[in-house]
């Protein structure tokens, strides 16, 4: 659980987000915008590193990597960068 300990401390939130990928498991499509409220629970975070957002008046949660930060702080950016490489790199936990 490395990775969810190193984003939960270096993702300032609540931060403005756009959908860059879509996903079978989402139901955000490309260019949606959203509020990242938090990390998901840790126990939801075995299989790939899940977010929660406010979506249609609800809180649910969804992949960071399909996310990009709309104007973040440097330690947000960072961090963000940092799991899309990785997970461009095949690392999905």
């Amino acid at each position: 659980m490395g990775w969810y300990y190193y984003l939960e401390v270096k993702i300032h939130l609540p931060l403005l987000a756009k959908c860059i990928a879509s996903r079978a498991i989402s139901p955000l499509r490309m260019g949606d915008s959203v509020e990242v409220m938090g990390m998901a629970p840790e126990g939801t975070c075995s299989g790939d590193m899940l977010v929660l957002i406010r979506w249609q008046r609800r809180t649910m949660a969804v992949p960071l990597s399909q996310l990009t930060a709309i104007d973040p702080d440097e330690a947000t950016r960072e961090a963000i960068k940092d799991r899309h490489y990785w997970v461009a790199q095949g690392c999905c936990f």
